[in-house]
C-alpha cells in the first residue's frame, strides 16, 4: 500500500526539512509541534531557523497545499519522530520528548500506519516507543496477533551536515532499521521518495547504533586534534602547522582542533553508547572528557590574556556563538559555553558576543548583565581582547584589523 500522507512529530532542524522534501516530491504532509510559534511560521512560509534552501522548499509546500502545520497529530498513512534527545546532567539518555510523541501520536492511529523514529537514540529506543504506543493502544499490535490490526515501526537516523540539510536529504545513503522486515521495507519505500543514496536495511537496534558509531568515530578524532593542540601549547609548537605537516604523510589525515565539539550529535550520542556499555567504551568516554574539557582551556587562555593586558575593566570580544560555521545552532556550543564563562568569570570586565546569524540574546546569558550582542565592527573598535570561537565565513576578514592585537584563535583562522 502507498503512502500518501505523513506526519512528522517535531518541526526543528531535521522534521522541517524532512516535511520540506516530501512535500516538494508531492506527499501531503503535517508538521506536528507542540510550540504554537513554530506551528504558525510554517504555516506562514516561514522558517523559524537558518539552514540554506529551506526557506524556499517551506513557502513552495504551504503555497501548493502540500505542506501544513499543527500542534497536534492527524490521521495520516506513516508517522516520522523527530524529536530531540538530550541527555541528563549525569550524562543518560533522556527519552522523554519520544515518549511524548508516542502518546499524542497513539490516539491517531487506527491499524495498518507506519512510524518512523529518526531522532537520535540509544539501543532499543525504537522498540520503546512501539512499546509505549501499544501500551496506549492495546487494540493494536506489532504482530497482527489474535486479529489485532498492526502498526509498523521503524528506525532510520538522519546523516546530514547543518547547512547543507536539503543536498544531503536527497544524495547521502540512509540507514533503516525495522522492529520487523515489513516495517523496514515500509519505510525504505517511503524514503525512495526522495533519496537519492543508497538505502540499507537492517534491524532498529543496529539503525539505532549506527548513527552513534559514526559521531563516536568522529568525536575520536577531533579528540585526538583537540589534545594536540594541548601538547603543542606546552611544547611552544604551533599546532595546525604541525597538523599540516604531519598530513602530508600519505597515511595521516589529523582533523583540525578547536574550541571543543557541540551540536545535537557529536558532543551527544557517544554518551549514548557509554551508557549502554560504560565498561568497554573506554575510549570513547575519553574522547568525550577530553573535548568537554577543552572549553574550560580556551577559558583560561582568555583570564590569561586579560592578565597580560593588566586593565581594570577590560573589553572582550568573542566572535561565533553557533556550534559550527554559518549557521545560527547553539546546540551545545562550546563557544556559547566559553562566552558565558567569561562573563562569569570576569564580572568586571565587559564581553561583547559576536554573532552574525542571531538576533536573539541566548538564554544562557540571562542574569549576566556584561554580556551583549554586539556587530564585527564594534568589537573591533572596543575590545582589548578578541577571542575567535567560530569559523564564520563573515570572520575572515579579521585577520588583517586583529593583526597585533591581544588575540586567541581557537580555529587557526588569523595565522
Amino acid at each position: 500500500m502507498g503512502i500518501s500522507t505523513v506526519g512528522v512529530v517535531g518541526l526543528g532542524y531535521i522534521g522541517l526539512p524532512t516535511a520540506a522534501i516530501l512535500a516538494a516530491n508531492g506527499v501531503a504532509v503535517t508538521g506536528i509541534d507542540v510550540n504554537p510559534e513554530t506551528v504558525g511560521a510554517v504555516n506562514r512560509g516561514e522558517v523559524p531557523f537558518v539552514e540554506p534552501d529551506l526557506a524556499g522548499y517551506v513557502a513552495e509546500g504551504v503555497s501548493s497545499g502540500k505542506l501544513t502545520a499543527a500542534l497536534a497529530p492527524e490521521a495520516a498513512d506513516a508517522y516520522i519522530v523527530a524529536v530531540p534527545t538530550p541527555f541528563t546532567g549525569d550524562h543518560k539518555p533522556d527519552l522523554s520528548y519520544i515518549r511524548s510523541a508516542a502518546e499524542a501520536l497513539a490516539p491517531a492511529l487506527r491499524g495498518g500506519e507506519l512510524v518512523i523514529l529518526e531522532s537520535t537514540s540509544p539501543p532499543g529506543t525504537t522498540r520503546r516507543m512501539a512499546e509505549w504506543i501499544l501500551d496506549a493502544r492495546p487494540d493494536l499490535s506489532l504482530d497482527g496477533l489474535d486479529g489485532r490490526p498492526v502498526i509498523y515501526f521503524a528506525h532510520c537516523p538522519e546523516r546530514v551536515l547543518p547547512g547543507r540539510i536539503m543536498v544531503e536529504l536527497v544524495t547521502n545513503d540512509r540507514i533503516v532499521g525495522g522492529l520487523t522486515p515489513e516495517g523496514a521495507q515500509r519505510a525504505r519505500d517511503l524514503y525512495q521518495v526522495f533519496c537519492q543514496g543508497e538505502i540499507l536495511l537492517t534491524d532498529a537496534a543496529t539503525a539505532e547504533t549506527a548513527k552513534l558509531v559514526e559521531n563516536s568515530f568522529r568525536d575520536v578524532n577531533i579528540a585526538f586534534a583537540n589534545e594536540l593542540s594541548l601538547v603543542a601549547d606546552k611544547l611552544g609548537i604551533d599546532v595546525w602547522e604541525l597538523i599540516r605537516l604531519a598530513n602530508h604523510h600519505p597515511r595521516v589525515n589529523i582533523l583540525q582542533p578547536g574550541p571543543g565539539v557541540g551540536g545535537h550529535c557529536i558532543a551527544v550520542d557517544p554518551w549514548f553508547i557509554v551508557d549502554a556499555a560504560p565498561e568497554e567504551a573506554r575510549l570513547i568516554r575519553t574522547a568525550r572528557e577530553v573535548n568537554d574539557a577543552k572549553p574550560r582551556w580556551v577559558l583560561h587562555k582568555v583570564v590569561d590574556a586579560v592578565a597580560d593586558l593588566g586593565a581594570t575593566n577590560p573589553v572582550i570580544a568573542t566572535y561565533g556563538l553557533a556550534f559550527k560555521p554559518n549557521i545560527d545552532d547553539l546546540r551545545e556550543s562550546p563557544a556559547l559555553e566559553i562566552t558565558t564563562e567569561i562573563a562569569r568569570t570576569l564580572p568586571h570586565a565587559t564581553v561583547l558576543a559576536v554573532e552574525p546569524h542571531v538576533e536573539t540574546v541566548p538564554a544562557e546569558f540571562a542574569g549576566l548583565a556584561n554580556v551583549r550582542l554586539a556587530g564585527t565592527q564594534e568589537a573591533l573598535e572596543a575590545a582589548q581582547v578578541h577571542v575567535l570561537l567560530v569559523d564564520h565565513a563573515q570572520f575572515r576578514a579579521l585577520a588583517g584589523p586583529l593583526t597585533g592585537k591581544h588575540v586567541v584563535d581557537t580555529r587557526g583562522m588569523l595565522r
